[in-house]
């Protein structure tokens, strides 16, 4: 299977993105508006510059403290970004997302961004995809 399938299952709801020169406290308020773990940085919204995540927060709250909050989002995000393609494997994906140890992956096209996933998006997908085996089994078991 392949992460196009993942994004066709997740829904194609646009990816959030905030410009590198957003506050942290931005940052912060959009995650909680749109409940979620991390946010690609991009200043037109097709280009990544970079990602940010919830542990990229608390590293910088631990380090700076309170300050943290009114620093520019560009100063915390990781800009070596781990993207994938929508043609790339769902397990592949998993285990880079593994031994990266990253958890959110922006999915890219001709360079230009084109979804988010998620190690959670991978696990629920790959756990439907074992239930629909078990399923198919169990039928043909019982026939």
């Amino acid at each position: 299977m392949k992460l196009e399938d993942v994004i066709r299952t997740k829904g194609t709801a646009a990816v959030v993105t905030i410009a590198p020169q957003a506050s942290v406290t931005e940052l912060v308020t959009l995650m909680a508006d749109n409940n979620i773990g991390a946010v690609v940085v991009s200043t037109d919204g097709h280009h990544i510059e970079g990602i940010v995540s919830e542990r990229d927060v608390v590293r910088g709250l631990a380090a700076r403290g309170g300050d943290a909050l009114g620093l520019d989002v560009a100063s915390l995000m990781t800009p070596e970004v781990v993207v994938a393609t929508p043609g790339d494997g769902v397990e592949e994906t998993a285990h880079t997302m593994t031994a990266r140890r990253v958890r959110h992956i922006p999915l890219v096209v001709d360079g230009e961004l084109r979804g988010l996933v998620s190690i959670g998006d991978v696990v629920k997908f790959r756990i439907d995809q074992l239930t629909d085996e078990r399923n198919h089994l169990l039928g043909y078991l019982h026939q």
